[in-house]
Order: structure tokens, then C-alpha cells, then sequence
């Protein structure tokens, strides 16, 4: 990694932890904003979140030609602007139609800012130093995350709508400091292993030649199993199996959540020195077994054998585990996105696997009947999706190349070497079979 990328790196990463420790802010106590500060009921809270996930589904199809248009520093700039505007409307707000336009607005600046850090990243390191940089980008949001909602929750008071209008005037001005840094960011021609950095920005029928590119295609159904069976459960079907079935009291329900944030802040670094030089494919297949695990032992909490503090303990260890399993994703899933992406397509690539991501969770909570209802049920399906999981990864790892499913590989090539530059040859040809396959 030259100077240039290392520096550019350092002020992505610092700027993408400043806005998810904004984020961490008001995230936990939205629907306490709307629902009681503002008096506006369950149903006006729900629609909020309607709005702020149709925010990222209108927004990120078109995010990608943008990107790969324009660049992805003017999109990160634009959508942290609009995210601010959202933000800080969002504290103003007092009736319904108010706030559904400033969450809509705020979800998408939320949304496309992803993608369009996600090319930063790219284009700002090597296939061999990549997995470690998605690493460190997981490892700060989730610290940032945390720590802001830490303190807001020692800020916040039911009482005093004001108080929550400076917890969303913090996350304003912490989008307008991403935009900020990223303005003085320096962008470097990155080395990729397929040039992953635009030179074709006019190129049509991007979405096309994605859903032609089988290999993808694999990757966004795995990734939209992984979102909804992980991510989408945790404040929704799996939350409202321990309320209901394992009679996990809300304060235990926000210890799992800590117990989540902790496990991958502390393994992080651990599992990343595990993975980095192991097959993409093997890892994810290892998570879906992991969480296969962590949805057992959910079903031992809810058995109702044993103490409340044996359940508690099943519990709180259920979202240890998928924090395990997140941690070895992290760097594992984006890299691989942005490897699969052909020349003038990444940010096309990652906006669509935003996009995949976002309708996961928005179907999230479709569990949550099921888990409150039907337990032993829920359950059972999760632990069939889980071994899902481990299988579609095993089929996709057929699909790549030896270099795209181990980017560690390329370490071993000398270019000034014949055999090397051969070798990278052959190698470039496959890439090009495969995406015209």
C-alpha cells in the first residue's frame, strides 16, 4: 500500500467511525422519540422505520451508475448531507408527515453512503491488504456504535423532548464532519484484482451483465439469507422469541445485545488473523455452522427447562455467537463483492449488494410472528436456513477463482517473473470467462 492509499485509508476509516458514533446516538431511541416523546403512538413509530428502509430501496438502485459515474467521493459528500437534513429535521419534527419525510431522507443518505465508502475502501487498497481494511471499517462502526449509544442514553430524558433534539443535532453534525474529511481525501488508482477501479464510467447495461455474472448472482442470494436470518432477527423475530417463549426480561434482551457488540470488538483482530489466509467460501460456510449453533442453543433458552438464569445465559450466549460469526463475515463478504466487480462496476456491484442487504432487513421482522407464536418452529427454520447458509457458500466457492476465494494467494506472484506474469495471464483469463458465463 503506497503512502497515498494509507493516507487516504486513515481518514475514510476515522470518518466512517465519527458518523456511526452519531449514528449510535439516536438509533436505539427512535421509536421512543416518536412513539412517546413526541406522543405519537406505536403506529407512527413503525411507520418511521417503514420510511427509513423505503428511503435505502428508492435510493440505492440508482446509486451505483452513480457511483461509477461520478466517483464515490461526491456521492459519500452528497448523501452525508442529506443524511445531516434528515437528522436534524428529525429532532425538529412533531407531527406524522414531518417525520416520515425527514426518516425517509435520512435513510437514504444512510443507504448510499455504504456503497460509496465501500468503493472508497476499494480503490484505496490491494486484494491482499483489503480484507484487513473491511475489518477495521466493522470493528470502528460497531465501536462507534456503541460508545454513542452509551452516552446518548445517559443524555436522553423521556421528559424533555429537547434532550433527544441534541442527540439527532450530534449525529447532524457528525455526517457534515464525514463530508468534511472525505473532501480532503486524496483518491489513489488502486491495484485490484480484476483494475476494479472504474475506467468506463459511460458503460451501459451495468444490472445486466451483474445478473448474467453467476457467481454474483449466488453471492446476493447468500448475502440476503445472511442479513435476513442474522441481522433481521436480532431486534425482531429473535427478540420477541425471548420475550415470549424463553421469558427473557428487556433488560437481559439489551445485555445480549452488549454481549453481541463486546464479541465482536474483542475477536475481531482474533478471527481476522484466522481468515485472511483461509478460502472466502470456507469461512462463511464455517459462520452458517456457527449460527446453526447459536440458534440451538436460542432453542434451549426457550425449552423452559432449567433456571431464568440458565435461560438468560442460553440467550445472551445465542448473540455472542452471531457476533462471532459477524466478525469473520466482515472481512470476508464486501472484499468479495468488490473482487467479483469487472472493470468500471464495483460501485454498481456494492450498491446492489446494499441493496440486498437493506431488503433483508426490511423483511426482518416477518419473524416475528412466528418467534412470539410458534417458537419451537421459528427456530427449527433459522437452524435450516443456518446449514442454508453453510452450503450456498460451499456452491459459490465453485464459482470463484482461486485467488478471488483466497486473495492471499496473490501474495505469491512476482510479476517480474515470467512464470509470474503468465500466471497472472491465465489467471485474468478465467476472470473473463467466468463474468461472460
Amino acid at each position: 500500500m503506497t503512502k497515498v492509499m494509507g493516507a487516504a485509508m486513515r481518514r475514510i476509516q476515522a470518518g466512517n467511525a465519527l458518523t456511526a458514533f452519531g449514528i449510535g446516538f439516536t438509533v436505539p431511541f427512535l421509536y421512543i422519540y416518536v412513539a412517546q416523546v413526541r406522543g405519537l403512538g406505536s403506529m407512527a413509530a413503525t411507520s418511521a422505520f417503514v420510511a427509513f428502509a423505503l428511503g435505502a430501496l428508492i435510493a440505492l438502485p440508482f446509486t451505483g451508475r452513480v457511483i461509477d459515474q461520478r466517483g464515490p467521493v461526491p456521492v459519500v459528500m452528497g448523501a452525508a448531507v442529506a443524511a445531516s437534513a434528515g437528522a436534524l429535521s428529525l429532532g425538529l419534527s412533531t407531527g406524522v408527515v414531518p417525520i416520515l419525510l425527514s426518516a425517509l431522507a435520512l435513510g437514504a443518505g444512510q443507504a448510499v453512503m455504504q456503497p460509496a465508502l465501500a468503493t472508497m475502501i476499494v480503490w484505496c487498497s490491494t486484494p491482499s491488504t483489503r480484507t484487513r481494511a473491511f475489518a477495521l471499517q466493522f470493528f470502528m462502526q460497531n465501536l462507534g456504535l456503541g460508545i454513542g449509544g452509551l452516552i446518548g442514553g445517559q443524555i436522553v430524558d423521556v421528559g424533555h423532548p429537547g434532550s433527544f433534539t441534541l442527540l439527532f443535532g450530534i449525529e447532524a453534525v457528525m455526517f457534515l464532519v464525514l463530508a468534511g474529511v472525505i473532501a480532503t481525501v486524496r483518491m489513489p488508482h488502486a491495484p485490484s484484482i480484476k483494475d476494479a477501479v472504474p475506467k468506463d464510467p459511460g458503460a451501459g447495461g451495468a444490472w445486466k451483465r451483474m445478473l448474467r455474472h453467476r457467481a454474483m448472482v449466488k453471492l446476493l442470494v447468500l448475502g440476503f439469507v445472511i442479513f435476513f436470518a442474522c441481522y433481521g432477527q436480532f431486534e425482531s423475530g429473535l427478540a420477541a422469541f425471548g420475550t415470549e417463549a424463553a421469558g427473557i426480561s428487556p433488560s437481559t434482551l439489551g445485555f445480549a445485545l452488549a454481549a453481541n457488540t463486546g464479541a465482536i470488538v474483542v475477536a475481531q483482530f482474533v478471527v481476522l488473523k484466522l481468515v485472511e489466509k483461509r478460502r472466502r467460501s470456507r469461512v462463511i460456510a464455517l459462520v452458517g455452522l456457527i449460527w446453526t449453533g447459536a440458534w440451538v442453543i436460542a432453542g434451549f433458552s426457550g425449552l423452559g427447562h432449567g433456571s431464568a438464569l440458565m435461560a438468560a445465559g442460553a440467550f445472551i450466549t445465542t448473540y455472542a455467537l452471531f457476533g462471532i460469526g459477524e466478525a469473520m463475515l466482515s472481512p470476508t463478504l464486501a472484499p468479495l463483492v468488490a473482487d467479483l466487480a469487472p472493470e468500471g462496476s464495483v460501485g454498481q456491484y456494492n450498491s446492489a449488494f446494499a441493496l440486498v442487504k437493506q431488503m433483508a432487513l426490511a423483511l426482518g421482522p416477518l419473524g416475528v410472528p412466528l418467534g412470539a407464536g410458534v417458537p419451537m418452529l421459528y427456530i427449527g427454520v433459522f437452524i435450516a436456513v443456518s446449514l442454508g447458509i453453510a452450503w450456498l457458500a460451499l456452491r459459490i466457492g465453485k464459482q470463484l477463482t482461486a485467488v478471488q476465494d483466497n486473495p492471499s494467494l496473490a501474495k505469491a506472484a512476482v510479476p517480474a517473473e515470467p512464470v509470474a506474469v503468465e500466471a497472472s495471464k491465465r489467471a485474468s483469463e478465467q476472470v473473463s470467462e467466468r463474468v461472460a458465463a
